[in-house]
């Protein structure tokens, strides 16, 4: 494999351009701005989303998926979750069967309901039936790029495929681990995003590691009954991308999710929060759909169900919590 399509110019995807780069002769990337596409180009960097990094010369930003998209072998898709549908039907008309395809972006589709490797299968599948896979698991974007050791899932129930991107994508800082349920990695890859926000209220509260942890612990185990009932294998939800990455976003300082918590104890309202951010924080549109999965699956998530109350200004972070606190009490 020589010729790399990343689908998507934030953080994400410019730091996968960065470690992927020494794995691949060719690697086009596609960025929606056309002034930021031409930044880039010029300065080599992604001053933007990932400054200070430098674009190694393999990375070519561009503004045209036509351009990006024909001849790729491999099309890793990193755009932000509501965007999933329009840009792979943008791209459709440049896809071929003989392409293999990678979902790093992190979320639920509102409304649908799907994963997003579904939502990519969906709109591709009526020209061919597309060849899948997921990457994720706990990878802040500025420390891949800037080369600190990471491991990630790739996960497929196509055995060869998950295989072959694993054989492509690892490197000596880029670990790649295979899985066979994308169900559970992809229910993580999203929930964590939710805890994340609880965590970061947590934190913004003043409480202090006993009640982290409590909200970690918990966190997982509402993850986990979710998945479990969308026919996932519960011990995904304690691998990588499952427990791994919700330690990370709810505990790391880079988690754009665990920020709007923190913001949200402090009493700024969720417009002025998500108005002053560059990135998108997938956590907000993803508890609500998530609690549309939970209805629909019989599942009781009582922690998104409290950050979706704050997130809607029903409750206060502090009342949140002292409902979450005094709740009938049950077994493990």
């Amino acid at each position: 494999m020589t010729r790399l399509a990343i689908i998507g110019g934030g953080s994400w995807g410019t730091a996968l351009s960065v470690v992927l780069a020494p794995r691949f002769e060719r690697i086009r990337l596609w960025v929606y701005e056309a002034d930021l596409a031409a930044r880039m180009a010029a300065t080599r960097e992604n001053p933007v989303f990932l400054p200070g990094i430098p674009l190694p010369p393999a990375v070519d930003p561009r503004t045209s998926l036509q351009e990006v998209v024909e001849n790729a072998e491999i099309v890793l898709t990193v755009m932000p979750s509501h965007h999933v549908r329009t840009v792979a039907a943008a791209m459709l008309p440049f896809l071929t069967p003989d392409m293999l395809f990678v979902s790093a972006t992190k979320g639920i589709e509102n409304g649908t309901l799907l994963r997003m490797s579904q939502v990519l299968e969906e709109v591709i599948g009526p020209r061919f039936p597309p060849r899948v896979a997921v990457l994720s698991g706990p990878t802040f974007a500025r420390e891949i790029a800037l080369g600190q050791p990471a491991a990630i899932a790739i996960a497929s129930t196509d055995s060869p495929l998950a295989i072959q991107i694993q054989d492509s994508f690892s490197g000596p800082t880029f670990r790649l681990y295979t899985n066979s349920d994308p169900i559970g990695v992809e229910i993580g890859a999203a929930l964590k995003n939710i805890i994340a926000i609880a965590a970061g209220v947590c934190q913004g509260l003043g409480l202090g590691s006993n009640s982290r942890a409590a909200l970690i612990t918990r966190g997982l185990a509402e993850i986990s009954r979710l998945a479990v009932a969308m026919g996932a294998n519960p011990l995904t939800l304690a691998g990588l991308a499952g427990l791994g990455d919700l330690v990370l976003t709810c505990t790391g300082e880079l988690s754009r999710n665990r920020k709007v918590g923190i913001d949200l104890a402090s009493g700024k309202s969720l417009q002025e929060i998500l108005g002053s951010m560059k990135m998108v924080a997938e956590g907000v549109q993803t508890t609500y759909a998530a609690l549309d999965l939970a209805r629909k699956f019989h599942v009781n998530l009582p922690i998104t169900g409290k950050v979706e109350a704050i997130l809607s200004g029903r409750t206060s972070p502090r009342e949140a919590l002292r409902e979450l606190m005094e709740r009938s009490l049950k077994g493990e």
